[in-house]
């Protein structure tokens, strides 16, 4: 049977063009469907023959839509950010009010209650009306079918699987109305319907009716009246070209008074109340979706979801690939508890602003880790996590704009360009760790000379004598005997350049690393590689985040134990069953005698005063232990042209690292400032305490006193004579070449 053409239809050849693609697809479409089991519009020619159609196969379910998941804090309560792909708010059937059902149904299927997801005789009318216009002006999908459709176009896992979604073909049709039949006796008319408008696409970034309420008119979706949801409804046929924010508001109009008419047409409203909703005209009341790390809900804790984030795309649970880790990310439903204390959040984030604001180039930043479990509590640096940068103040390192106050740049965590800082005498502690777990007593006394000439090559800046790493101390006060506990608390440099000869600078480093440090750049790697030698490693010349900082000091606090930071506590999906990944790695680095070794000392440091031994009257940060009103060690740092400043410390419960630098020049010397990481680790310390204040530091009893003979108590030495060393002290500098200092900065001051 041929298809007659009016003469006065074929003087267009491009209008024939269109008459053929029509003709060809709906009427492939509609020799398809003859094929179905179907009578007229509702019957079914067999049972047996419709069943075996209409059950929807396994290779042709439906992917489940995608869903965003969200980050919350420890209470499983705070919502810190959300991922997503596309900016979904899912509504339940009973929260989408009845207008915006009839105004969706008058708009794009008003027989949606009366067929089984194929509606033939809508086929056959839009062939009529295609073939009588000479192209495709009319569509024969169904609700159902368009549902189908977009299920398969947002569940496609790759550009093929979309496009097959979306092909304009016969094929493709007899798929999407395959499915739509089966759709259609596995749920209900409302079932359908609310699962249609919460994944259609509305325009400007909104997937699903919650979506669409809030970006066009700030509400959410049983907040919409009658002309607001014949204005969305009118939408989904062409989103751009109705567009009532930035497109034609007269087109917009009039497809918006369409949809209205088609409601009284259904009987939905009547003519009357289509009148008065038309005479209100359109008033939008436009929001932004979410953005930044995921759509944070605060700016200032873009940093611990960037964290999350990039935590969760090395989990090998997750997919084959970070893209893969991060699209399930994106689109799983996962609710995730994370290890952030919203509550210390907000008082780190306090105290901080208490001290210096997001327009300084200065950060100055905190990360808090709890011993034992590595759940990172908080992440907080004055700064906001966002890629506007159009308000940034000037680069103090050179051209262009600042870091400040807007960055996605993890300060923090470390990653990309961001290596750290160089953390000062704060690299004390992994001397004096080693120190301990060879056996050396916390009463190890060294004479400490205001200068000393070491047996290291090389040196940075100030701190070299000849050929010679030859480090000074802050003040000549500190000159005289000194023990761990008074060369710890008045950060004595000579005295643990002497220790660290001792015990030798690869124990220290190798310590280090044990607790989690790693070495970023090529100097500190290259310098690592030949630990040996490295002897201004003690006063912290590699470069370190607040992250590994803060995880290496648990490990004292936790009696010895590393625990690998982690930012998750549980994961469920959206079914609500817990999700399985990699808890963090635990591992006794050195024992328990020696972390309270290193904590009574560290005590000192902080004015709680050691249980075992004296600290020689003074400390670097007395006023510390007053702050947390609890047990508190820990260690200042700051470098020789005081370029950085640093406290690492802990209580029972928890661990800091705090730091102040300009992380777009490290030569930018903070001055004045470098008191500020002390500050703010009491703050948050305190707080800490003051919501948790269980435990208490066991003494230590083994690693405190020596033998009047021992060979590691080497007794008062003469200034330049470089100490005494133990027969064990292996070479410094095997090859002889020198190997001190790092291309980032000198020496260490305290």
């Amino acid at each position: 049977m041929g298809l007659y053409v009016s003469s006065r239809e074929r003087t267009s050849p491009g209008k024939a063009v269109l008459t053929l693609l029509a003709t060809g697809l709906i009427g492939g479409l509609v020799v398809a469907l003859a094929m179905l089991p179907l009578v007229g519009g509702t019957g079914l020619a067999s049972k047996a023959g419709a069943d075996a159609f209409t059950t929807t196969p396994a290779d042709l379910k439906l992917p489940p839509p995608p869903r965003p998941s969200t980050l919350y804090a420890s209470d499983g309560q705070t919502v810190i950010a959300k991922y997503f792909d596309q900016y979904r708010v899912d509504t339940a059937a009973g929260k989408i009010p009845k207008v915006m059902k009839d105004a969706i149904v008058a708009a794009e299927d008003q027989r949606f209650y009366e067929h089984n997801g194929v509606d033939p005789k809508g086929v056959l009318r839009s062939l009529v009306a295609n073939l009588a216009n000479g192209g495709v002006t009319q569509g024969a999908s169904t609700l159902t079918m368009q549902y189908v459709r977009n299920a398969l176009l947002y569940g496609a896992d790759s550009p093929e699987q979309a496009s097959s979604a979306t092909d304009q073909t016969p094929a493709r049709k007899l798929r999407e109305a395959r499915l739509a039949l089966g759709i259609e006796k596995e749920l209900d008319k409302d079932q359908i319907l609310t699962n249609y408008l919460n994944i259609t696409y509305f325009g400007h970034g909104a997937y699903g009716i919650g979506a669409a309420a809030w970006v066009y008119f700030g509400k959410t979706a049983p907040e919409l009246d009658l002309d607001e949801a014949a204005m969305l409804a009118a939408l989904v046929q062409a989103p751009s070209a109705y567009d009532p924010i930035a497109g034609d508001k007269a087109a917009a109009t009039t497809r918006r008074n369409y949809v209205l008419d088609q409601m009284v047409k259904t009987g939905a409203i009547d003519a009357a109340t289509a009148t008065e909703a038309k005479a209100a005209g359109i008033e939008t009341d436009p929001q932004d979706i979410p953005t930044g790390a995921g759509g944070v809900e605060n700016p200032k804790w873009g940093f611990f979801s960037d964290y999350f984030t990039s935590w969760w795309k090395q989990q090998p649970d997750f997919g084959a690939t970070p893209d893969e880790r991060l699209n399930l990310l994106r689109r799983g439903g996962f609710k995730i508890v994370s290890s952030l204390d919203a509550d210390l959040q907000k008082t780190a984030d306090q105290a901080i602003a208490q001290q210096i604001g997001t327009d300084s180039p200065y950060a100055l930043g905190t990360v808090l880790v709890e011993p034992k479990t590595g759940y990172v509590r908080t992440m907080a640096v004055n700064r906001l996590f966002s890629t506007d940068i159009s308000k940034n103040g000037p680069n103090t390192g050179g051209s262009g704009k600042g870091t400040y106050p807007a960055t996605t740049n993890p300060l923090l965590s470390g990653g990309g360009s961001v290596s750290g800082y160089q953390a000062g005498s704060t690299f004390k502690m992994f001397t004096m760790l080693a120190a301990l777990d060879a056996g050396m007593p916390l009463d190890t006394m060294i004479y400490s000379p205001n200068k000393y000439k070491s047996k290291y090559y090389g040196g940075a800046g100030t701190s070299k004598c000849g050929e010679f790493y030859c480090p000074s101390n802050d003040s000549p006060s500190m000159t005289g005997n000194q023990t761990m506990w008074s060369g710890f608390g008045k950060s004595v440099n000579t005295y643990f350049i002497q220790l660290e000869e001792r015990v030798g600078a690869d124990k220290a480093v190798a310590m280090a690393e044990k607790m989690g440090l790693t070495w970023k750049t090529k100097p500190d790697k290259d310098q690592a590689a030949n630990a040996v030698a490295w002897g201004s490693f003690t006063l912290g010349v590699a470069d370190v985040t607040p992250l590994e900082m803060a995880a290496a000091y648990a490990t004292i606090a936790g009696d010895g134990v590393y625990a690998t930071p982690t930012p998750v506590v549980s994961i469920k999906d959206e079914t609500g069953q817990d999700v399985e990944f990699n808890k963090p790695a635990t591992r006794q680095v050195f024992s328990a005698e020696v972390a309270r070794a290193a904590t009574d000392a560290a005590r000192c440091t902080t004015g709680y005063g050691a249980a075992t031994g004296s600290c020689g009257g003074w400390s670097t940060a007395p006023g510390v232990s007053g702050s947390v009103g609890g047990p508190v060690a820990g260690k200042t740092g700051t470098t020789e042209n005081n370029q950085a400043g640093w406290f690492a410390g802990f209580t029972p419960n928890l661990a800091a690292a705090s730091f102040i630098s300009d992380p777009d020049n490290p030569n930018h010397a903070v001055g004045s400032l470098s008191h500020m990481p002390t500050d703010v680790s009491a703050k948050v310390l305190g707080t800490g305490w003051r919501e948790n204040p269980k435990g208490s530091f066991t003494p230590p009893t083994k690693l405190v006193g020596a033998k009047t003979n021992s060979p590691w108590n080497g007794g008062p030495e003469k200034p330049d004579t470089g100490g005494s060393t133990p027969p064990s002290n292996p070479p410094v500098n095997p090859s002889g070449t020198p190997t001190q200092g790092s291309s980032t900065g000198p020496g260490r001051r305290d």
